[in-house]
């Protein structure tokens, strides 16, 4: 039995992912997690097959909540389930020592699949991000866009200020100050060598790293 930790901070989404796993035969939830710390909790009492995590979780970021699992528990497999489609976000997770990369759009008929693969020992990539990646690759076209000299946590802001977020909101989901996110984002407009906020949101849709209407409504 693979005994798993499913990380959201949505009732909702985590309640759909019980129902998706309920039949699987050979995988129980064993824990809930709505945010960074109550993960790093549950995964140092309990022992885990593998976390399902979201990347975009209140207090620590995904990245950085991935480093500090692998650090403690170099061989518990992480599970990346994101709303995020983008290539650079799952190679930034991969790199960060998850196993796999799944998009939520997927998971009623993929997380299965990918749960066995990683608590097996495998490396799972959705299809889609994966052949993204391949196309990148390929063409040399990620390693040379702007967004990708970002820092993960430059990159992570970059996103929510795209989507429309303002700099408060931010500072309360990541749990860090408003100075701080500030300065993140001044410095990201700066290595991007972009104006402001509006040319930010320009970019981030022309690269298709967020969807442009919600991006623009939230």
């Amino acid at each position: 039995m693979i005994r798993i930790l499913i990380a959201d901070d949505h009732d909702i989404l985590r309640a759909g992912l019980k129902h998706i796993l309920q039949d699987s035969g050979d995988i129980v939830v064993g824990g809930e997690a709505s945010d960074g710390y109550q993960v790093l909790t549950q995964v140092r009492a309990e022992k885990w097959d593998a976390i399902v995590l979201d990347l975009s979780m209140p207090g620590k970021s995904g990245i950085e909540l991935i480093k500090q699992i692998k650090g403690e528990f170099p061989r518990l497999p992480i599970l990346i389930l994101s709303m995020h489609k983008e290539d650079l976000y799952a190679v930034r997770a991969l790199k960060a020592g998850a196993s796999g990369y799944l998009c939520k759009d997927s998971a009623e008929t993929l997380l299965v699949q990918a749960i066995r693969k990683v608590a097996g020992g495998g490396l799972f990539i959705d299809q889609a991000v994966a052949e993204k990646l391949a196309v990148d690759m390929l063409t040399g076209a990620a390693g040379g866009a702007p967004h990708s000299r970002l820092t993960d946590r430059e990159y992570q802001i970059f996103l929510l200020v795209a989507r429309g977020h303002g700099v408060t909101d931010i500072s309360r989901q990541l749990n860090l100050s408003v100075k701080t996110v500030s300065t993140h984002k001044t410095r990201i407009l700066e290595k991007m060598e972009l104006a402001n906020t509006a040319d930010l949101i320009h970019y981030a849709i022309r690269h298709n790293l967020v969807d442009g209407v919600d991006s623009l409504a939230e």
